[in-house]
């Protein structure tokens, strides 16, 4: 496993002053006295799964010791197939579901006690069907609804609609109800619905589920946009491309565990092959393609054009 485990992520501290001199570092000195160099705080994760397990009420485990650690601001990719336990796992960060074993922090804190009333104020999550999200009778009391309970109102309420709605290209349907629309841009509506809350976590179940090209190209610029924001993004998905063309991290789950976590380079770079296979998971085709043409796992347009026309 390619990892960053519960305890190996970055932001991890260098140690105190006092410290200093392990490793053959020594203090500062200054008039004779020394000085303990300046050690910035260490940050804490934005999210980390620390030996998590989870058992539903029929007995099924869907997860199995989970230790997983995203940093703020991370773009991070989680997939598997059917029943691997990666919508189990996002589900636990707002509370809908809570670990039979383990601990689950977000910003460093166990949010075992903290109320989903609270969680909703740090972790929007987008389900994978938008008809268990989408009540509202018009689009614009849909995307008012969650910042309102955050206490959000006038002029700062209809800039987080009018953004929200410009970011799904969905601002011409703010009087629309959402059961007049298609499957497609209601699932568009939904994440923005999310969005309009400016959480600092953003989780996206399947989000390129019945879209075409443009309603990919909506979510990739949602996806890019809260990290730019200073916000973290999540995603659960089938779609190999999309993963690998949007997010910095991927994390593969098989069997309610974590089997692979790395940047997409990695993981989909042909020695991880029988690993993704194990997984039910086939790599991107231009993975495979750069892999033949020894141009590696995450080849650019460009350079598969460049070598195509110098085999010709």
């Amino acid at each position: 496993m390619m990892g960053r485990g519960a305890g190996g992520g970055r932001g991890a501290s260098s140690g105190s002053g006092a410290d200093a001199s392990i490793g053959g570092v020594a203090p500062a000195v200054d008039g004779g006295e020394a000085v303990a160099p300046a050690v910035a705080p260490a940050v804490a994760p934005a999210v980390e799964f620390v030996g998590v397990s989870f058992a539903y009420p029929d007995g099924t485990q869907a997860l199995d010791g989970v230790n997983l650690r995203i940093e703020p601001g991370e773009r991070v990719a989680i997939v598997g197939q059917n029943g691997s336990g990666k919508s189990t796992l996002v589900r636990h960060l707002n509370g809908l579901l809570r670990p039979t074993a383990g601990r689950v922090l977000l910003d460093g804190r166990d949010i075992r006690d903290v109320h989903v009333a609270k969680l909703a104020a740090l972790v929007g999550l987008a389900f994978q069907n938008p008809d268990r999200q989408l009540f509202g009778g018009r689009v614009a009391a849909e995307l008012e609804f969650g910042p309102r309970n955050l206490g959000v109102r006038g002029s700062e309420l209809a800039e987080c609609v009018k953004s929200a709605l410009a970011a799904v290209g969905l601002q011409d349907e703010a009087e629309t109800n959402p059961y007049d629309m298609g499957y497609s841009r209601r699932k568009l509506l939904a994440i923005a619905s999310v969005l309009a809350m400016r959480t600092p976590i953003l989780i996206l179940d399947e989000p390129t589920t019945g879209q075409d090209a443009r309603g990919v190209a909506r979510v990739r610029g949602v996806v890019r946009a809260t990290v730019a924001a200073g916000r973290t993004a999540i995603a659960v998905s089938h779609d190999m491309r999309f993963v690998a063309e949007c997010f910095g991290r991927v994390v593969v789950m098989r069997g309610g565990r974590v089997v692979l976590d790395g940047t997409p380079g990695e993981v989909f770079a042909e020695r991880h092959w029988s690993e993704l296979q194990a997984a039910h998971l086939e790599p991107p085709l231009p993975a495979v393609v750069g892999a033949r043409l020894g141009l590696g796992s995450t080849p650019t347009d460009a350079a598969l054009v460049e070598r195509l026309k110098s085999n010709a």
